[in-house]
């Protein structure tokens, strides 16, 4: 297993999605801020492990819509949450240059890795991730894509692009427009290679045939970043509130919390806000 501290910070089948939403207390009542995530981050169960400890040291309840990426930046433009946690930076970074965010703090990392079934017949198995693209676009072996614009789904274009397939990806090449737990769950019952965050992996009992197949590139990094959303476009969003959340998981004692969520003692997120 390859260790993330090894890596370092680098500058619906249906097209409708379901947005997963958890909230941090039972209360309804209680004093709460909405959050626009990923979906990786909801359904590794980090938010249910992570959030009761902020309500622990708030008192403040979070209600977490789980989106891709893309989609959570575009319900923050919208001025339909108060804080983002999400995984693109170069469109976090865009998300706050235009405005529409106060300031972006990194919170933690891990890796994205190939899983595929365990016979590999595409031969993807190794550490390049984009040599393992180039040969499933040779052979026309089953992908199943995110395509829904999350973070995850990004990167994966990006590896597309690096291995020359962004317009040739082959036959075997599907999008179901999902998040990465019905993506996983796709692949698991056709057998068909996919790209995920390893926590969300971690996570998932349903592997069937599936195995991880390509892990340990550097270019598998995978960012996570926090940002509160800027009061000047939307007047009503709950700034201070939001903040607090923001100072407490780049405070050591968030980072801590974040380093305590374990699956099997394997930890799935690595805190590195004072980078």
């Amino acid at each position: 297993m390859t260790s993330f501290r090894s890596f370092r910070a680098v500058a619906p089948v249906s097209k409708a999605v379901a947005a997963i939403v958890f909230v941090a207390s039972g209360s309804a009542f209680a004093q709460s801020i909405t959050m626009a995530s990923t979906t990786s981050t909801e359904q590794s169960g980090l938010f249910g492990y992570l959030l009761p400890e902020f309500k622990k040291a708030s008192g403040l309840d979070i209600k977490v819509v789980a989106l891709g990426t893309g989609q959570a930046l575009d319900m923050a433009r919208r001025g339909d949450a108060d804080v983002l946690f999400v995984h693109d930076q170069v469109a976090e970074e865009k998300f706050v240059a235009d405005g529409w965010g106060v300031k972006r703090y990194p919170v933690m990392y891990n890796d994205f890795i190939l899983i595929g079934p365990k016979n590999d017949p595409a031969s993807t198995k190794g550490k390049d991730i984009v040599q393992a693209l180039q040969r499933l676009a040779a052979t026309n072996g089953n992908f199943i894509s995110r395509g829904d614009k999350s973070g995850t789904h990004a990167a994966e274009l990006r590896y597309w692009k690096l291995a020359g397939a962004e317009a040739t990806k082959g036959s075997g090449y599907k999008e179901c427009g999902c998040g990465m737990g019905p993506a996983l769950n796709i692949a698991a019952s056709s057998g068909a290679y996919v790209l995920a965050d390893r926590g969300t992996w971690l996570n998932f009992k349903n592997r069937a045939d599936l195995a991880i197949l390509v892990e340990g590139d550097t270019k598998l990094f995978n960012q996570y970043g926090v940002m509160v959303v800027n009061p000047a476009k939307h007047p009503h969003v709950k700034v201070q509130d939001a903040q607090k959340f923001v100072d407490w998981v780049v405070s050591p004692v968030g980072q801590q919390a974040i380093a305590g969520y374990k699956i099997g003692g394997e930890q799935l997120f690595f805190p590195n806000a004072t980078q």
